[in-house]
């Protein structure tokens, strides 16, 4: 992620948010689930994406809120313990519950961001204002998503998408810090370039 630049276009989207949604498993864990008998029993979480969620308050007054289709005690604990309040287990229908918190927040889509990795993310992915997805994300919504990060899902991917939001917040110039090429197109996606 350093040395990570970021588009005029890209950060000017992300200006006006608001509100980062995520998907649980596949961005801010490596998709990956360990059952012993009793059922669910490990997540494994990057810390770097739960100072993220803690950059993003403090430094751009931007909440967190987390829509995944899984109800699991263990998000609910890492949600709690990050201070996310906007939490959405078992969502089968994620652009529903996209329009009940636009409602309730008495937010527009362009305030609200969305990172996912699978096809259950595309409905929401193509509401909101921002859409981004982990380097690893399936291959439809790699094509779909505003933002490419250059890292995997549970490695640090939300925290990238995270840092891209704080930057076009906390930064007066946008030009300046904004990156005009060395970046590529995939579909719809923009994907930027370490340098």
């Amino acid at each position: 992620m350093h040395g990570t630049k970021f588009s005029l276009s890209l950060l000017e989207k992300a200006a006006p948010i608001r509100l980062l949604l995520t998907d649980c498993d596949g961005v801010l864990t490596d998709a990956g689930v360990y059952y012993s008998e009793q059922g669910e029993a490990l997540k494994r979480f990057s810390m770097r994406d739960g100072m993220g969620v803690e950059r993003l308050r403090e430094l751009a007054g931007v909440e967190t809120g987390i829509v995944t289709g899984e109800n699991s005690p263990i998000v609910m604990h890492r949600a709690a313990k990050l201070g996310i309040t906007e939490l959405h287990p078992g969502a089968k229908n994620k652009h529903q519950v996209l329009l009940k918190i636009l409602e309730n927040r008495q937010l527009t889509p362009e305030q609200v961001a969305f990172i996912g990795d699978d096809l259950n993310d595309e409905a929401i992915l193509r509401s909101v204002g921002l859409s981004a997805c982990p380097a690893d994300a399936m291959e439809g919504i790699l094509k779909i998503s505003d933002y490419i990060c250059l890292l995997r899902g549970g490695q640090g991917a939300f925290r990238e998408f995270a840092e891209l939001i704080i930057q076009a917040k906390t930064t007066g110039t946008l030009p300046d810090n904004a990156q005009s090429n060395d970046h590529h197109f995939s579909g719809n996606s923009l994907t930027t370039n370490k340098l």
